[in-house]
């Protein structure tokens, strides 16, 4: 297929365009320079513009779609801007895309808030709890309500905490783990580290989205959750001191009060329909490879 990758120059976005050419499907990212890898091309865009969208979506048969802001705590202070891209922006690249289009649209677990009953199924109800979670929410709601009209086929994935491979996003518990480790600013842990939270590496994200383009039809939208393996902010201090034989220097602070204890995903669907089944999702190989991307 024809494949276009908004987000593509991210950390997620990176892993997809790269098994997708390995797929072999001929990609196109959206991108603000030149993509040099082999089997892409660059289109320049801004999901806001929706006359740049139109050229860029030209014959393509699907997109992976993963532009977004993501800041939490940013969200708060700029809704509307949360709004205008991640909803908004979606509903432009919605209506740019070719009438039989496939679409993989890239959600997150924030949609569902903080529910009483764990692991989490895709039928829980959503109830997101920020401005950037329930941009998310809309955006999921335009694209499936496009798919029932049957102007498209589509798959929503709401991935957990994406780990592993080149990250550097500071706000990952993993990555400050890792940091700290090397010498970086001290992990804070709030309360006594129990927290329990759903991991799951790039790269097995990348096969799930992959996978979820490749078998979804025009007229259809399925939900799949994205994760991998539970563990507590102590499991990750651990799994760090064990990996790299370096100790995590800890600052304590009191738990934020009413923070969740446990988060964690049900992937049966994703398994049972897909055919998914995560490669390098154990805690101490997302270790690994965040340890390894840091020379």
């Amino acid at each position: 297929m024809r494949v276009l990758v908004t987000g593509a120059s991210g950390f997620i976005g990176g892993a997809v365009v790269d098994r997708l050419v390995a797929a072999g499907h001929a990609v196109r990212v959206l991108a603000h320079s030149t993509d040099d890898r082999d089997g892409v091309e660059s289109a320049r865009a801004d999901l806001r513009d929706p006359a740049a969208l139109a050229l860029a979506a030209v014959g393509v048969d699907a997109v992976v779609h993963l532009a977004a802001v993501a800041r939490v705590r940013e969200s708060f202070e700029r809704p509307l801007h949360y709004y205008e891209v991640n909803a908004s922006g979606t509903v432009n690249l919605l209506a740019a895309l070719p009438e039989g289009s496939r679409v993989v649209f890239v959600s997150t677990a924030g949609v569902y808030g903080a529910p009483l009953s764990q692991p989490i199924t895709e039928d829980c109800p959503r109830a997101p709890a920020n401005p950037y979670a329930a941009s998310k929410a809309a955006a999921e709601d335009a694209v499936a309500w496009t798919a029932r009209s049957g102007r498209i086929g589509a798959a929503t994935l709401r991935l957990f905490n994406a780990a592993g491979g080149v990250d550097r996003d500071g706000t990952r518990v993993i990555t400050r783990a890792v940091d700290a480790a090397l010498g970086g600013t001290p992990l804070t842990m709030f309360g006594d580290g129990s927290a329990v939270r759903d991991f799951v590496h790039v790269e097995d994200i990348a096969t799930a989205a992959v996978l979820a383009l490749e078998n979804t039809a025009v007229g259809s939208h399925d939900v799949f959750n994205v994760g991998a393996t539970a563990a507590s902010v102590r499991d990750v201090v651990d799994s760090v001191e064990r990996v790299t034989g370096r100790p995590v220097p800890l600052v304590r602070a009191p738990a934020h009060e009413g923070e969740v204890a446990e988060l964690r995903a049900d992937t049966r669907r994703l398994r049972r329909v897909l055919g998914w089944e995560p490669k390098r999702s154990a805690l101490d190989d997302l270790v690994r490879d965040q340890w390894l991307s840091r020379g």
